[in-house]
């Protein structure tokens, strides 16, 4: 009797349970986060569905609640930090801590702008062979020198551009002298000797190295800050063409540019805006970063893109939604238009990653003018309820209508731009 007792207790307990997993309700408690973060006025909240009441301390003073119908809101009141514990049939169940940052805004871009790097040193891009004696050798690959190595060095003396190297050479040659060369390779610095060589053909003495000391091209402007005038753009490295590593940058500008002409994208086949720097060649900033998360640097003045010249609030990684947004961007000229997308994906991301997001293009305007995204649109604003949420990064090359996108709470992070900090009261 006790044995057939247990076995109909244990199948209510099993079936309750069964049943509890899928009621609805229970799933959206389990959903409930155990951290929230809000900026001042934003709302977050907790469905009427969800069988829990939310209360907080009677002496807070960094939240405040709004019901409705459907909800109650937890709404950011002040900078602070604060608790909020969520109960069930009056017992407590849960508890919920809720950091409100202060309220932050940026300028969207859209602007087309060209890329101008300088990199740190001279950078090698391949090796050539110098005819020497019925012979041919490459006095830099004997060396060790490698491509994607960075010639910061010659003699002990500094090295910024390719001009500066030929004296270096030139002396070397004539006296028969070892050049002392110092390179960078990724975070290591290495030291070695390279031994000119005078080619029989051109009658001058060469390193058997190709090297480049700067790049340029064109992107898409993200965001800037009104009061410290820092931007980010692009929304991914910029990397050498022939090495494809990430130049490392020792300075850099942008200038506005103007959209010539699109190459529309096809599946297996990116398309591209074709562009030029603009006539004026007016640098309207510097580049101090070029990193995964896009380029970074300080605007010498105020810019404006005539659809959204207005400061907007942003979303941090976890406060995305899959559905509608739009992109700014320059399809022709100057004219920055706003088209609509779907977020298909995104991923409340912890910690500073690329490829957020899983954004397609859905605007008919834009697919058929570009095909979806293109090359040059890297770094276009992605904007979702009144909020700058990210920029579009990669297009797919197998559909070119759909790509990546970077979460902004990482680019804001990369342009040295702290949301997170308390704010602190200035000495009288």
């Amino acid at each position: 009797m006790f044995e057939i007792i247990r076995k109909i207790t244990g199948g209510i307990l099993l079936v309750s349970l069964l049943m509890l997993i899928v009621y609805k309700p229970f799933q959206q408690y389990l959903q409930i986060p155990s951290h929230i973060t809000l900026f001042e006025g934003q709302h977050y909240n907790f469905s009427k569905a969800t069988p829990v009441n939310v209360s907080a301390s009677s002496t807070s003073e960094h939240i405040e609640f709004e019901e409705s119908k459907h909800a109650i809101a937890v709404q950011g009141k002040q900078a602070g930090k604060e608790k909020i514990f969520l109960e069930m049939a009056g017992f407590p169940v849960k508890q919920v801590d809720v950091s409100v940052l202060k309220d932050f805004k940026v300028y969207p871009g859209g602007q087309s702008i060209g890329v101008k790097l300088n990199t740190l040193g001279v950078l090698v891009v391949g090796h050539h062979l110098v005819s020497v004696e019925n012979e041919k050798q490459s006095p830099g690959e004997e060396a060790g020198i490698k491509v994607g190595d960075i010639i910061t060095k010659i003699n002990g003396t500094k090295i910024n551009h390719m001009a500066e190297i030929a004296s270096f050479v030139n002396e070397a040659g004539k006296q028969g002298k070892k050049l002392e060369i110092t390179i960078q390779r990724g975070k290591e610095t290495i030291d070695t000797t390279l031994n000119p060589m005078l080619d029989e053909k051109e009658k001058t003495y060469k390193l058997g190295l190709y090297i480049r000391d700067s790049a340029a091209g064109i992107g898409t402007m993200t965001f800037y800050e009104p009061k410290t005038k820092k931007y980010g753009a692009l929304g991914h490295v910029i990397s050498d063409m022939d090495t494809k590593k990430p130049i490392v940058v020792d300075d850099g500008q942008i200038v506005n540019s103007t959209v010539t002409s699109i190459e529309k994208g096809k599946n297996g086949t990116p398309g591209e805006k074709l562009a030029r720097f603009s006539s004026d060649k007016n640098v309207i900033g510097n580049i101090k970063t070029n990193s995964p998360f896009g380029i970074f640097g300080v605007l010498k003045q105020n810019i404006k893109n005539g659809v959204m010249d207005k400061p907007l609030p942003i979303a941090l990684s976890n406060q995305v939604q899959e559905g509608p947004a739009k992109i700014l961007t320059v399809v022709e000229g100057n004219k920055v238009e706003q088209y609509d997308i779907e977020v298909v994906s995104t991923i409340p991301q912890k910690f500073p990653a690329t490829k957020g997001m899983v954004i397609k293009v859905v605007d008919q305007k834009l697919l058929n003018k570009t095909g979806g995204i293109v090359q040059g649109m890297s770094g276009s604003p992605i904007i979702q309820n009144g909020k700058i949420i990210g920029a579009v990064t990669h297009v797919f090359v197998n559909d070119p209508t759909s790509g990546y996108g970077v979460h902004i709470e990482w680019m804001l992070h990369e342009a040295g731009i702290n949301i997170y900090e308390k704010d602190t009261e200035k000495a009288s």
